[in-house]
């Protein structure tokens, strides 16, 4: 009971200091020291095992963070790291313009303006699979698609409403919540992706698409908005930019592609993973640069946005990565874990009682650090010692806690992707948060019994 009394008053402090906006690596690992020093100082138990021990105990605690570091790094952390370090490079070269831009053109040719909000939302969740960023996608998409709903008569507010619920799931096999709890599950991206992310998240997709159609109208009568007030922005900013050659557009494509041709479920006797499918996409488009430039220099001067997209990458996921298993670690050693495990056994909670909790905890967290990457990353390493106390696959754990860590971080106003967009468009953040909620609330719903009826 001590250890979960001390696990109780730092999981409190954590809240607090991320509720003050202090960096969440920081909080993360100080917390996760925090606790396994508590473990040495109260006798509770040891860090690391007697034959992986440093031979002594205080040093241990230190070894036990440089394991974490080195596994993740080498396997996890340099598959995410290529992923970063491609989709920057096709930044650089303008390859995610051209395909937001292709994506795009079609709802130019629609000339109700309901019809060109729905097809945008669709084409948010299509580009969304090629831009594993929340706010990449997002200040994208109003660079691209944010115009064009404005022309259309559509207000600001339903506009940015529209492109945040783009992204309200972390989908795909090259998100990197994806490919932690895939990874974490013993599972391959792909197949993860379409045995279990698909199918639990396609009606709740649908769900909150069909709300917007009815929500967004009512909210702009109730408020009185007219469309094309318009921002100037966007388009100034669209009218700057070099366009790239169109046929750049499937640039972005190929990566995922290739992991899902050479996979199990199609192509057997090739193997493909994500970061060899990464390099082999890069040299594709060095070799498309070439050809547009006829000049070898920019060409292998801009290979460098490759390594600064890693570089990034390891800053800001990897790095939270490490900090949230360390303070996963820290749990699990102090005993917390394994005393709510007990109490929710006496309790008598199952396998959909332990989802439910679950999930509010992951929309809670991700509520209130704006983050679904930070609330997921903070609790994924937990998710197998659960499942195993309920004797089920750690993926039917992970699956809701990484779906529902994305419905979080879109009903939150001081998510960087919202607050990036209401900036653009020049309007509250608050303000899009109450747009996308009961949208969003109801694709919760939908996605939690979804889960019951498929997989639970």
């Amino acid at each position: 009971m001590l250890g979960l009394f001390i696990a109780t008053i730092v999981i409190v402090w954590v809240a607090y200091m991320l509720s003050q906006k202090y960096k969440p690596q920081g909080v993360l690992l100080t917390a996760g020291l925090i606790l396994m020093f508590c473990t040495v100082a109260f006798g509770i138990g040891p860090v690391l095992p007697a034959k992986q021990s440093t031979g002594f105990i205080w040093f241990d605690i230190f070894d036990a963070v440089r394991r974490l570091m080195s596994d993740r790094l080498a396997g996890l952390g340099l598959t995410i790291m290529s992923i970063g370090g491609f989709v920057r490079y096709m930044e650089q070269c303008g390859a995610n313009r051209a395909m937001a831009d292709l994506s795009t053109y079609p709802l130019k040719l629609i000339h109700s303006p309901m019809l060109v909000m729905m097809g945008g939302y669709v084409v948010g969740h299509v580009v969304d699979l090629f831009i594993p960023s929340h706010a990449g996608l997002g200040l994208l998409l109003m660079l691209t698609l944010y115009p064009i709903l404005i022309k259309a008569g559509i207000s600001k507010l339903t506009a940015v409403a529209i492109i945040v619920t783009a992204k309200f799931t972390d989908i795909g096999p090259i998100s990197s919540n994806a490919i932690l709890a895939a990874h974490t599950a013993g599972l391959d991206p792909v197949e993860y992706f379409v045995t279990w992310q698909l199918p639990a998240v396609i009606p709740a997709i649908i769900v909150v698409g069909i709300a917007h159609y009815f929500v967004q109208p009512w909210w702009d009568r109730k408020e009185a908005l007219n469309a094309p007030a318009e921002t100037a922005k966007s388009e100034t900013k669209k009218a700057e930019e070099e366009i790239p050659p169109r046929i750049y557009a499937i640039l972005p494509t190929i990566p995922l592609i290739l992991v899902i041709v050479f996979c199990p479920f199609f192509i057997k006797s090739i193997k493909m993973n994500v970061i060899s499918a990464m390099l082999i996409s890069t040299v594709i488009a060095m070799g498309f640069e070439l050809v547009r430039y006829r000049k070898i220099r920019p060409v292998l001067d801009n290979v460098v946005t490759f390594f600064d997209g890693m570089g990034k990458q390891f800053m800001i996921v990897i790095s939270l990565i490490i900090c949230a298993e360390t303070f996963g670690m820290g749990l699990v050693k102090i005993g917390a874990v394994d005393k709510l495990i007990q109490l929710a056994q006496s309790a008598g909670f199952g396998l959909r009682s332990t989802v439910l909790v679950i999930s509010a905890i992951m929309v809670g967290c991700s509520f209130l650090m704006g983050s679904g990457n930070a609330s997921f990353f903070a609790f994924a390493s937990l998710a197998p010692k659960i499942a195993a106390n309920l004797k089920v696959e750690p993926v039917l754990i992970l699956l809701p806690m990484e779906l529902t860590s994305g419905f979080g971080r879109c009903l939150s106003p001081i998510t960087a992707a919202i607050v990036a967009m209401a900036g653009i468009a020049d309007v509250s953040p608050f303000q899009v948060a109450k747009r996308v909620a009961i949208p969003v609330i109801l694709g919760l719903i939908t996605h939690i019994i979804t889960l019951f009826v498929l997989f639970l």
